[in-house]
């Protein structure tokens, strides 16, 4: 028998008015508009303190039945990131070398990547994020989870940004399969591995692809009322 729910009054801030409102979105908006991919990273250290809290952001994110399907493996152990670049290097050879379709390798032309990633190992920090299948409850029963993949991503997005307000660098690295995630990190059944956040601060002669995001006009459209707002009493 399913719990009854239970609620609390909602800790939200207070709507400013609009013009500060818009003012927030909008500077929100020009921070993330900074924030690019990086291949480059310092050899600086990042403390592990800064990716606790970025972490801590991630956690925050909403969920399918607020299951929070989500595990994250950062890593700093140099061996450790090098058996991650190893296994990486030898699909990307895969996947450069004949398993990806012409098309694909054409779409990636303009970033100038190949199947060397040395960054997995410059970079201080890697952290690998898993998505749980299903889970266990309190009681040790198998449980199953919902929207895994949607609640994820959504988790993962809430972690670049938190990780780029923190003034650092970040990089998604998806290589094809990824099960080897789950072998070097020693992770369960019933996590598959979803991609890997590779962070830190970004070199100084870092250098990125010339790139252009859509305008918003090109990927928004909105269905407005047509009907005039009603007239303010005197």
């Amino acid at each position: 028998m399913p719990s009854p729910p239970v609620f609390e009054a909602l800790a939200h801030p207070r709507p400013a008015d609009e013009e500060r409102m818009e003012a927030r979105a909008r500077d929100f908006a020009a921070e993330m508009r900074t924030r690019r991919t990086v291949r480059h990273f310092a050899p600086s250290p990042v403390s592990r303190s800064v990716i606790e809290a970025c972490l801590d952001a991630a956690g925050a994110a909403p969920s399918g039945a607020n299951r929070q399907p989500w595990h994250f493996v950062a890593v700093s152990d140099p061996e450790v990131k090098r058996r991650i670049r190893e296994a990486a290097e030898r699909e990307e050879e895969a996947f450069y070398g004949g398993r990806a379709p012409r098309e694909w390798l054409d779409a990636l032309a303009p970033l100038g990547t190949n199947a060397q990633k040395p960054f997995l190992e410059d970079a201080p920090w890697l952290i690998a994020v898993f998505a749980q299948s299903w889970g266990l409850d309190e009681a040790g029963d198998r449980i199953r989870n919902y929207y895994v993949t949607e609640s994820v991503g959504l988790a993962t997005g809430f972690l670049l940004a938190a990780l780029h307000r923190a003034g650092l660098g970040t990089l998604t690295h998806t290589p094809s399969p990824m099960r080897f995630l789950g072998e070097v990190l020693g992770r369960p059944d019933n996590e598959r591995p979803f991609l890997l956040v590779v962070t830190g601060h970004p070199a100084d002669d870092a250098r990125v692809p010339i790139l252009r995001k859509k305008s918003l006009e090109a990927y928004t459209e909105f269905r407005e009322s047509t009907l005039s707002p009603p007239e303010a009493s005197s």
